[in-house]
């Protein structure tokens, strides 16, 4: 799916549009040509950060804010003031994650390691801008292809970090990989949450979303003070996989090289045992999958083992997003591969200094 010039820059705005609220995601490109800020004022100056679509098939962010703002915006001024970056609106209106000619929208904010291009220099023109409002923290909200439970990301283990996230999950993912993404773009600067809302269109994602947002708004601020080791359950993502670009795959009995169990998404975040079948392989194709770690590392036969016409995981492992869109493994990946760690030994409990009025920060400390 090709679209036109690719955005040179993105809109600011200070109101929302008339009639914006009445549109679904597929309609937003009627008032939205590419990536737009829109500014609300609200009681408490300070703005919390909230960005949705930035995978266009990612839908729950966008109703959970409109519905948000269909019951202040319209009668009541909010809390907090808020500022609402929507990121593919022209992606959104064909249902996809993006288009054929664009990059994945969050993949190419600062950090990414990606060549110089018109969307990365985009995508600093926004976090630069979103660095001047001087936010209290800054949300991205997505869905997932696979069957997953909700949960919250984060980027530094850090007791204000995963306080948020726990307002929306005990279940929170720390990671480091992919490069280029909002939240860790943002995450020197202030509290970043990235929230997982399960597949798109279940209302489930939609209301639980939206009440994390009321709560983020009445915050007077995100605490300090050492998060209690109960109230999250911590894990990090030691490895990304992908399915290597030459194999032909599927999902159950189907003539392909890789043919995949048909319910494989039920594996995401259970700890599966060595021995554990992702599927079958065929035709003799001696490595389907490939595993990276953090470094880029290829770290394949640490987690998996294709000698008995199978993939097999060759250690114990927990899986997340895992999905059968094909679509989505071929653009992203198949999975992440992630392991329990204990934050109460080693997270930090000192806040980062706030930002002198128009002062952007650009040495980036190195991550816990």
């Amino acid at each position: 799916m090709n679209t036109t010039v690719a955005p040179l820059e993105f809109t600011e705005l200070d109101h929302v549009p008339k009639g914006l609220l009445e549109r679904p995601a597929s309609a937003l490109y009627q008032n939205l040509d590419g990536p737009t800020l829109i500014r609300i004022r609200g009681r408490n100056e300070r703005p919390l950060v909230v960005s949705v679509l930035q995978h266009g098939n990612e839908i729950t962010g966008w109703e959970a804010v409109r519905r948000l703002l269909k019951s202040h915006y319209q009668f009541d001024e909010l809390p907090r003031s808020l500022v609402i970056l929507v990121g593919n609106p022209l992606a959104a209106k064909h249902r996809l994650r993006h288009l054929d000619d664009q990059p994945d929208f969050n993949r190419c904010w600062p950090g990414a390691n990606e060549t110089d291009s018109v969307y990365t220099r985009l995508f600093r023109q926004i976090h630069d801008r979103l660095l001047e409002l001087r936010p209290l923290a800054c949300i991205d909200v997505h869905n997932n292809t696979g069957l997953n439970p909700h949960y919250a990301a984060v980027n530094r283990i850090r007791s204000d970090y995963l306080r948020l996230a726990s307002l929306f999950s005990p279940k929170v993912v720390y990671f480091t990989m992919p490069s280029g993404t909002l939240s860790h773009s943002m995450s020197e600067f202030c509290p970043s949450v990235t929230l997982e809302c399960g597949q798109a269109g279940e209302i489930h994602g939609t209301d639980h979303s939206l009440a994390f947002l009321e709560t983020c708004l009445h915050l007077d601020e995100i605490s300090l003070n050492p998060v209690d080791a109960d109230a999250v359950h911590l894990f990090h993502m030691v490895a990304t996989v992908y399915v290597d670009s030459d194999v032909l795959f599927g999902f159950g009995h189907v003539p392909a090289d890789l043919a995949f169990r048909e319910d494989l998404d039920k594996f995401n975040f259970c700890e599966l045992p060595a021995g554990t079948s992702f599927g079958e392989v065929h035709n003799g194709s001696a490595r389907p999958l490939l595993a990276r770690n953090t470094e880029g590392a290829d770290v394949t036969a640490d987690y998996f083992f294709f000698g008995r016409g199978a993939v097999e995981t060759a250690r114990e492992i927990m899986p997340s997003m895992l999905t059968q869109d094909r679509r989505v493994i071929q653009q992203d990946c198949l999975c992440y591969l992630m392991e329990r760690i204990h934050y109460e030994d080693n997270e930090e409990v000192t806040g980062i200094d706030p930002l002198p009025e128009g002062i952007l920060r650009s040495d980036t400390p190195g991550e816990t």
